[in-house]
């Protein structure tokens, strides 16, 4: 998992080269013309973008998830949001499809996404998004899925 700030956003490359793209595009043109449709920006779905805009909830009963084959790159545009973070084994598979797998249980920590920050998740990290720092409210997510 990274966290930081969109400024900070080239220290991290290196990594991948589907996410040193991501971390190319994180600028305010290109974060303002991501639509709520999913945008391809490699075939085959190996890289695409899309923009949430969803009510914050402070339901802990929501399901965390994550992945085995794909990076999620969260940016905030647009009020804030908690992430949960667990690890997987710490949690109770619920279901699978796909690349989700949605499991119950309680965060071991999280982190809040405030605009002009992003947050990286790797294969593995379960992170319950959506949730609500303090009140719901409604949050504008920008959401990468990179094939590893």
């Amino acid at each position: 998992m990274i966290y930081g700030q969109l400024t900070d956003a080239p220290a991290y490359r290196g990594i991948h080269p589907r996410l040193d793209r991501v971390l190319d595009l994180l600028t305010p043109d290109f974060l303002a013309s991501v639509g709520t449709e999913r945008q391809l920006l490699e075939e085959d779905e190996a890289l695409y973008v899309t923009r949430f805009d969803v009510p914050t909830v402070t339901d802990e009963a929501r399901l965390f998830e994550y992945h085995r084959r794909y990076l999620d790159v969260f940016v905030c545009v647009g009020s804030c949001e908690r992430v949960d973070i667990a690890r997987p084994e710490a949690l109770a598979l619920r279901e699978q499809r796909g690349d989700y797998w949605g499991c119950a249980g309680e965060a071991e920590q999280s982190v809040v996404l405030w605009p002009g920050s992003f947050l990286v998740l790797f294969p593995g990290d379960a992170h319950r998004p959506g949730m609500a720092p303090a009140q719901p409210d409604a949050v504008s997510r920008i959401v990468f899925k990179i094939l590893i």
